[in-house]
């Protein structure tokens, strides 16, 4: 396990924990609507709830290489939360910020294996057939 920094870059530290009080303020007014249905979310602010989470998921993608990786589930189930509930996708990224989806990920639905290049394997005849 890698250890983080003590401190912060200049302002960080306080920009997350602001980050940090705004979620919980946001939770703090949608849990007394039942879960079962979409009370209190506009879908305008949906559409900003996703767009704050996709921003930190990007932002914390800047950790370390492996950061990037580790956070594709987050973009992906965001792009799924976006799809089901007819919001706008989100807005991709110009070349000067992080690319909007994980460069180093395809399908983040199938567990990432490493591949080896070997040898194909000699055909087999199928079981029960005479050759």
């Amino acid at each position: 396990m890698e250890q983080l920094p003590t401190l912060a870059a200049p302002g960080v530290g306080e920009r997350a924990d602001a980050a940090a009080d705004a979620a919980c303020h946001l939770y703090d007014a949608v849990a007394p609507w039942s879960s079962a249905r979409t009370g209190g979310w506009s879908r305008t602010a949906a559409e900003d709830a996703a767009e704050t989470i996709e921003t930190t998921a990007h932002a914390l993608a800047c950790l370390h290489p492996r950061a990037e990786v580790i956070l594709a589930p987050v973009h992906a189930a965001l792009a799924d939360l976006r799809r089901q509930f007819a919001l706008a996708p989100a807005d991709p990224l110009d070349a000067d910020e992080v690319p909007a989806t994980p460069r180093s990920v395809g399908n983040p639905r199938r567990t990432r294996w490493v591949r080896v290049v070997t040898p194909p394997l000699p055909r087999q005849q199928p079981s029960g057939t005479a050759s």
